[in-house]
């Protein structure tokens, strides 16, 4: 019998406001491990055991950035599948992206040791580095043009 393919699940919220401009924000990835000194969407990270993509989301949302988002306010954006083709389970992962446009409270590091900078840039000129899948989506997002599923790395 073969085993089963498996993925790890993770939740993305692009954070967006528009007063001057339609800007997200994004944090300067620091003692993490992964992508240290790369540009990554504020608030990320794994689902865990039991818990739903929504509620994955508001949870990183509160971790991260000290903010509270209600589950309405999560507006699906693209599933990404990815791979880092080394065919280890932790590096498939399936990716659930949402925008959020209102939320409680003013977003902060909330985990300022794993983040060395937190800004508002433009949607459509994000710093660099950034992390590569989060690229793609932000520019896509940017042009009008993200698939509502996707795939990187395949």
């Amino acid at each position: 019998m073969v085993d089963r393919f498996q993925v790890v699940p993770s939740v993305y919220i692009a954070l967006r406001r528009s007063d001057a401009q339609d800007e997200v924000l994004l944090q300067l990835r620091h003692n993490t491990g992964y992508m240290d000194g790369h540009w990554a969407l504020a608030a990320a990270g794994h689902v865990e055991s039991g818990e739903s993509v929504i509620d994955a989301a508001r949870r990183e949302a509160a971790e991260e950035l000290g903010i509270d988002i209600s589950a309405e306010d999560l507006v699906p954006l693209s599933v990404m599948h990815r791979t880092q083709g080394d065919h280890r389970a932790i590096n498939e992962r399936v990716d659930f992206f949402f925008e959020c446009r209102r939320w409680t409270g003013r977003p902060r590091r909330a985990e300022p040791e794993k983040t060395a900078d937190l800004q508002w840039f433009p949607l459509d000129a994000p710093p660099s580095p950034a992390v590569p899948h989060e690229q793609y989506v932000l520019r896509h997002l940017s042009a009008g043009t993200l698939p509502q599923v996707t795939t990187f790395g395949f």
